[in-house]
């Protein structure tokens, strides 16, 4: 059994305000309207030709409450100082939805990895198969059945509504990359399978790794097929993707998007497979059990044993297909397309004796 992650910051920063958790580096937290309640952003010292400013990393859900809270912000630690740049992870809207607003106001920088950046515009726009009725058309086919229709009608387009339009020009981070940052080098982490190119950051000289969605102490990160990728294997993606994070120094101090900042990267990889591991095994057992194929909404009371909303639901969808999926490309389960169009999951073909 991994050994219990330490947690050196029990409390968290009132909104508004922040807390030095490294030398440079500020916590801030961000309220979201979902059962997650909230995101953690961060604010590092910065300078460009000896002036002293900072680099916002992730900026929270587009709304007043929230821009409200970055004003207090401003007033309280950034004052007149510059913002040099705008870092954000990833594309989903707790983590972009400000970008927007935040380069206009500072003149900053936007830096994303370029699969970040062109997807959160692919979404904007509905693009490339990013949109609300080709995700419908996922989940109906693999067997969400009618009763969350109105949940979702309503639901919309939600993305324009909580994410401001991205500047249309960027800084595009590569894995690998180091940047400079208040004169300390951050190496670019990237990682697939939550989103298409997430970027985690880490200061090997303060030992802080910003982790944003890969690496989080208390949740499993959602890893979902989405509609624009309707076969892909996101789950075998970020699984690879989290070994990094092994290569770290065992002390190192994570700083997550979501909970507390912890130390203990090492057990929380090895908690994290073990339970994707437990999943998938349950995920075999209700196969069996039912004698019959089933489909992801058939396995989402095995995978998630609480109510769901609609929101939430979305959400389960996909990690319910990204774990059938990944079953169907280790061996371990056949997909079967029956006469309703509706694809299902059975355990493998048993291969008759003597056959080649």
């Amino acid at each position: 059994m991994p050994a219990p992650l330490q947690f050196p910051f029990p409390e968290t920063p009132p909104l508004g305000t922040t807390i030095e958790v490294a030398p440079g580096v500020r916590w801030l937290r961000m309220v979201l309207p979902f059962a997650l309640d909230h995101i953690n952003l961060w604010l590092l010292d910065d300078e460009q030709d000896g002036v002293p400013g900072f680099t916002i990393v992730d900026c929270g859900l587009s709304n007043d409450s929230t821009r409200a809270a970055w004003e207090q912000v401003f007033a309280t630690h950034i004052g007149a100082k510059p913002v040099y740049r705008l870092i954000v992870t990833h594309y989903h809207p707790d983590h972009a939805g400000n970008a927007g607003w935040l380069v206009e106001r500072f003149g900053c920088e936007l830096w994303m990895t370029q699969g970040e950046y062109l997807t959160a515009h692919a979404v904007m726009d509905n693009a490339a198969g990013y949109s609300p009725e080709a995700a419908i058309v996922l989940y109906k086919a693999n067997g969400m059945d009618t009763s969350h229709d109105d949940g979702l009608a309503k639901r919309g387009h939600f993305y324009r509504k909580s994410v401001l339009p991205l500047p249309n020009q960027y800084r595009r981070m590569l894995d690998g990359e180091t940047l400079t940052i208040g004169g300390r080098s951050w190496k670019v982490l990237v990682g697939n399978g939550h989103a298409p190119e997430h970027a985690s950051l880490y200061c090997a000289a303060i030992g802080v790794c910003i982790s944003g969605d890969m690496l989080l102490p208390k949740i499993s990160t959602n890893v979902s097929v989405w509609s624009v990728d309707p076969n892909g294997d996101p789950l075998g993606q970020f699984l690879d993707s989290i070994r990094a994070y092994r290569d770290l120094p065992e002390d190192t101090l994570i700083l997550p998007s979501h909970g507390l900042p912890f130390r203990g990267a090492h057990e929380r990889v090895t908690a994290l497979e073990q339970h994707h591991a437990e999943r998938l095994a349950e995920l075999e057992a209700a196969m069996v059990a039912a004698n019959a194929p089933l489909a992801a909404f058939d396995v989402l009371e095995t995978l998630f044993r609480r109510k769901l909303d609609t929101h939430q639901t979305t959400f389960a969808m996909g990690e319910a297909i990204a774990h059938l999926h990944y079953l169907r490309n280790a061996g371990r389960a056949r997909r079967v397309i029956g006469s309703d169009g509706i694809v299902r999951y059975a355990p493998p073909a048993v291969r008759q004796a003597g056959a080649g």
